[in-house]
């Protein structure tokens, strides 16, 4: 790993940190040679950016004080020590999708973190190994120097019909390609990658329950982001190009942008003490489990973002006159109810959190299937609706250079004016910024991602299906109905359940 002078602090800390970095970087079907100031990178490097600044300016939402190290610390750096520390998670994320209008790229390496935290404990339970120690050691190594921690979860997967083992190529899965006295090295690919390239670290972990005969591909281990042996094709977003143009208009939102890659692993080592994981295939459904349960609660995240956008929706809104009128303000109502309905969910899963036994809070499992199942609806019609109230300007829009056009600018700003008194160049961006968080650039971070991170909706139904206690609610039932002569075995309410109702003195 390229060796970094300071400690990082600010946000402009952080992108220096990132210079002089050696990655092997395609974009467009060229090697992009300085990707720290590349236009279509650098939004999403001031996204990340702005997670530091918010420790800065909101400490106590945004910082901690870590008990293994005794620092105060990042919050996606920090080891959930309580329900609390879910909760302020939650309200972190909120706010730097409010500040951002887009993902801004560390829930993953934090929901990993903390997923691992338990994970590796149960696995030097069961196995008398040393995962868990090695794994503190590297959380304390990066809380130190304030490191952004990714991760990597998602496979190619290739036959979906088929497991790691199963597939015409080994590498669709990730595996342990040789061993040795010093460690491991893997290869394979891993998709979606969210904020890979803004990433010091990255924790490679498997994507699905593995069994006995998937035994190299249940690695987990943390490599530099410039490791040797990485390579990673940049994904391309809607209206990307727009970055590249003059001007920021036609951006909608200039400043930031989300970022996603294929990081390609081809024999890149591992040493022992970043190996948390390596042959113990049986908990690797237990670390998809533990980190979907932290992530999908985590799109909490996307409120920040429909805030935004509700906001945005308002603007137009009164730019073209129409705020008080009733239909206007029931849209705007129904998309604030849905935006709200996400976030109540979600941080009620975070209040529900329970301590495990390495001592780190796991937040409520249920409630956190149905915050990421009502994420991969509501967006998308909270968009639909500020799309009714913008117009089809939102689509029709010339562009930014005809509006700077010596003759074409004056015929637009006189028949694109709206209500008296609004500058015509206001009403152009409220319109662009809707336009890119519903179809352009950060309609990736709000709609498609809502849909498919952290498990796309069917995997979402299949645990809600296995936590929905029908039994028990079937007895309930009949009781009150005062039904006794039904042989059905009756059924124990389940853990959702005990901690719905569980008090400061319960046991559960």
């Amino acid at each position: 790993m390229t060796e970094i002078s300071k400690i990082i602090r600010t946000g402009d800390d952080y992108i220096d940190s990132l210079r002089g970095r050696d990655l092997k970087i395609y974009l467009f079907g060229e090697l992009v040679k300085n990707y720290v100031d590349h236009p279509i990178i650098r939004p999403s490097i001031n996204a990340v950016a702005e997670t530091y600044d918010l420790a800065i300016r909101e400490e106590a939402l945004a910082s901690a004080t870590s008990s293994l190290s005794g620092l105060k610390v990042n919050r996606f750096l920090h080891i959930a020590e309580s329900a609390e520390d879910l909760v302020l998670q939650n309200k972190m994320q909120r706010k730097l999708g409010q500040n951002t209008g887009t993902c801004f790229q560390r829930c993953v390496g934090m929901d990993a973190m903390n997923a691992l935290h338990s994970t590796t404990f149960e696995i030097d339970e069961k196995h008398g190994t040393d995962y868990h120690k090695k794994f503190l050691e590297f959380v304390k190594m990066v809380q130190k120097e304030n490191f952004v921690i990714g991760g990597a979860m998602t496979d190619p997967k290739g036959d979906r019909s088929k497991g790691p083992s199963e597939q015409d190529d080994p590498d669709l899965f990730t595996r342990v390609v040789e061993t040795n006295e010093n460690g491991v090295y893997v290869s394979g690919a891993k998709a979606h990658q969210t904020g890979c390239i803004n990433s010091h670290w990255i924790i490679l972990m498997p994507t699905i329950r593995l069994t006995d005969v998937d035994k190299d591909w249940a690695i987990v281990g943390a490599i530099p982001a410039d490791a040797e042996g990485v390579t990673y094709i940049y994904g391309r977003q809607s209206c990307d190009t727009r970055s590249m143009e003059d001007g920021d208009i036609d951006d909608g939102n200039a400043k930031y942008g989300g970022q996603e890659a294929l990081i390609i692993l081809d024999r890149v080592f591992i040493p022992w003490d970043k190996v948390f994981m390596n042959g113990e295939y049986e908990f690797a459904s237990m670390l998809v489990d533990r980190f979907t349960c932290y992530h999908r609660r985590s799109y909490v995240c996307k409120t920040g973002l429909g805030d935004v956008l509700i906001g945005a929706a308002a603007t137009i809104a009164d730019y073209n006159g129409v705020p008080k009128v009733s239909h206007i303000k029931d849209k705007i109502i129904e998309m604030t109810h849905l935006n709200e309905t996400i976030f109540g969910v979600g941080i009620a899963s975070s209040h529900q959190g329970q301590k495990m036994k390495s001592g780190v809070f796991l937040n409520d499992d249920m409630l956190a299937q149905v915050c990421k199942h009502n994420v991969t609806r509501f967006p998308y019609e909270i968009s639909r609706l500020a799309q009714d109230i913008a117009g089809g300007l939102v689509v029709t829009l010339p562009s930014e250079k005809d509006f700077r056009h010596p003759e074409a600018g004056p015929l637009l700003k006189k028949y694109l004016a709206g209500r008296k008194g609004i500058d015509v160049e206001n009403r152009m961006r409220i319109l662009r910024l809707i336009e890119n968080m519903t179809l352009g650039r950060n309609a990736v971070g709000y709609l498609t991602e809502s849909m498919h991170g952290a498990g796309s909706p069917q995997a979402q139904r299949i645990q809600i299906q296995r936590q929905m206690q029908v039994g028990y609610k079937k007895n309930l039932a009949k009781h009150l109905a005062g039904i006794t002569n039904d042989k059905e075995e009756p059924q124990e309410p389940s853990d959702y359940f005990k901690r719905v109702f569980k008090t400061k003195d319960s046991v559960i």
